[in-house]
């Protein structure tokens, strides 16, 4: 099954670039940036990636996108999340970032997104993955800070695909956010929104129904609702579950209690991503084979979860067609 995992064509729709910083890459920036960190060492700083809630990871989290300041720290970032893509057969991704991170640092907009967007051009070139972003709101930040970071993106709208809604969920309904999503979505930019991690299935009824979004990003809690089971049914919205996250954050006591399957099961179309991997303890194929033997998936159901990945991408048919042809191939071959 592990071999089946690493050569099955997939994508991965729920990843937050910041969240790929590796301790040694963190401490090879920091160094080069001349930035003072609190840890002595790699070993000690991967032993505090240790959390009890979304906000423990939080504060570790933009700790650590402190020490990215240039567009070679942005480039080197996303190369080397690129770089771990293509080793996993992961076809194509789509990559969350966090402006409102850096901004508020007095890094630039266009420092970030440059660094970004060469190293994507260069995966895409050489190690053939293909990517696009979304840009992230930070949720804990106000209204206004978001429509800031709109106008700053304007100038570098080709390079972005979407926005999303990330960051503290308890306490910043999507409501919070639905002026200057409807202004993203004027301009062009497609509407995703984080919901239903540790907010309750409310909170995706209102990313559903005031901000329209088109993917749910976890939505772990849709299932307190079978109104709401049905509804992201009937409007073929796909979620993008990221086991190992989930239990890295208490949102999940175990994995073999994990609702993937049962989502499944219900009907509702679901993904398997990596989030944060640095700071989880897993890239995307570690997440595909630890949720695989903790539910007993078959080779079956991961074709369907890394067919969702490919069905609910941001891509046009065609580049869906292409890659869907190539996953069917995969799996009537090794199935």
């Amino acid at each position: 099954m592990e071999d089946f995992i690493l050569n099955l064509p997939k994508a991965e729709l729920h990843l937050h670039i910041e969240g790929t910083l590796e301790p040694t890459l963190l401490f090879e920036i920091a160094k080069r940036n001349g930035i003072e960190i609190p840890f002595k060492s790699v070993e000690e700083l991967q032993a505090a990636y240790s959390f009890d809630c979304l906000q423990d990871f939080l504060d570790i989290y933009y700790q650590g996108a402190n020490v990215l300041l240039k567009e070679q720290d942005f480039y080197d970032l996303t190369h080397s999340y690129l770089e771990k893509c293509a080793a996993q057969n992961v076809r194509h991704t789509e990559i969350m970032f966090d402006p409102q991170t850096h901004t508020e640092r007095g890094v630039s907009f266009e420092t970030v997104i440059t660094g970004i967007a060469k190293a994507q051009k260069d995966a895409q070139d050489k190690l053939g993955v293909s990517s696009l972003l979304i840009m992230s709101y930070l949720r804990h930040l106000s209204e206004a800070s978001a429509f800031e970071t709109l106008e700053q993106s304007l100038p570098f709208k080709e390079l972005i695909t979407a926005v999303g809604l990330d960051s503290s969920e308890k306490g910043n309904p999507p409501s919070k956010f639905q002026r200057v999503f409807k202004a993203s979505v004027s301009v062009g930019y497609i509407p995703l929104a984080h919901a239903g991690e540790e907010g309750d299935a409310d909170y995706i009824w209102e990313a559903l129904e005031l901000l329209n979004i088109k993917r749910i990003d976890h939505g772990n809690n849709s299932l307190q609702d079978s109104k709401l089971v049905a509804e992201i049914i009937k409007r073929d919205i796909a979620l993008t579950v990221c086991p190992l996250s989930n239990t890295a954050l208490k949102v999940v006591d175990d994995l073999r209690n994990h609702p993937l399957k049962t989502m499944m099961n219900k009907g509702l179309k679901v993904t398997v991503n990596s989030d944060d991997p640095a700071y989880f303890g897993g890239q995307i194929n570690k997440n595909f084979s630890a949720i695989q033997k903790a539910l007993a998936l078959t080779k079956e159901d991961l074709y369907e979860l890394a067919k969702n990945s490919f069905q609910y991408a941001l891509l046009s048919p065609d580049r869906k067609t292409t890659f869907l042809t190539e996953l069917e191939a995969y799996y009537t071959k090794n199935k």
